[in-house]
């Protein structure tokens, strides 16, 4: 994993460290329910810097996946604008926007949607060939991200050979594969027993910490949200800090 981080590093030392990876700008986003229109996002504005952490709580039906969903390309706002990297994205066709997100973005998601008939190291190749990355150089990178994620011994293992936080990991070192710059995690201990959720918030911090990586964590635990750069909320459809 040596090799990893250090072009990792090396990277992010060569960025505008100053400037926001991510930052969300006067985001709207409502849906309609029958003949009435419900508004989650009302201008919001989110900021997110390379190698911050950030802890997005809010009670159930505030918006936090619907943040989230926008901030990672996967929903058009309804006004406002996501810039990744200074880039404005609403304007953009879906196949750049697909190719930012692919190459820029990864997620995490509660459950771990990993592919049933593949094993772990399978599993983190198979994002980086869709990408046009040689199975080789996929298996090396897949190998090193698992086994520095404490899976070294599990690569062959599928996952209902897996506990529920080893498949957390896979998916995880799955979601990091291409490299991207700003990581998106929606509950991902949230399916998990506290011990269980610990050991994955550890093995997850110590790879953002490596490899500069921005992250939002969607979260109702408030032991996690208070060991990360900053803590969120979501009142009234707008972005909030928290002490």
């Amino acid at each position: 994993m040596n090799d990893f981080t250090a072009a990792e590093r090396t990277e992010q030392t060569e960025r505008t460290d100053d400037k926001p990876i991510l930052f969300m700008h006067k985001v709207a986003r409502r849906y309609r329910q029958g003949d009435a229109t419900l508004d989650i996002l009302k201008g919001a504005e989110l900021a997110l810097w390379p190698g911050q952490s950030v802890a997005l709580v809010a009670p159930s039906g505030a918006g936090k996946s619907t943040l989230l969903h926008i901030a990672g390309l996967l929903e058009h706002p309804d006004a406002g604008d996501v810039y990744i990297d200074q880039v404005a994205t609403a304007t953009l066709s879906d196949v750049e926007r697909t190719r930012i997100r692919r190459t820029e973005v990864g997620f995490v998601y509660q459950f771990h949607h990993l592919l049933p008939e593949l094993n772990a190291i399978e599993n983190v190749m198979m994002p980086q060939m869709v990408r046009g990355l040689a199975k080789r150089e996929a298996a090396k990178r897949a190998n090193e991200l698992l086994s520095y994620l404490g899976l070294k011994d599990r690569l062959t293992h599928r996952p209902a050979e897996l506990s529920g936080g080893e498949q957390q990991r896979v998916a995880i070192a799955r979601a990091v594969a291409n490299g991207p710059r700003i990581l998106m995690a929606d509950e991902p201990t949230g399916n998990l027993d506290p011990h269980t959720a610990e050991h994955v918030f550890n093995a997850l911090t110590q790879l953002v910490r490596a490899s500069g990586l921005a992250v939002i964590i969607a979260t109702h635990n408030m032991d996690i949200a208070a060991r990360m750069d900053r803590r969120v909320t979501l009142r009234e459809g707008l972005v909030v800090e928290l002490e």
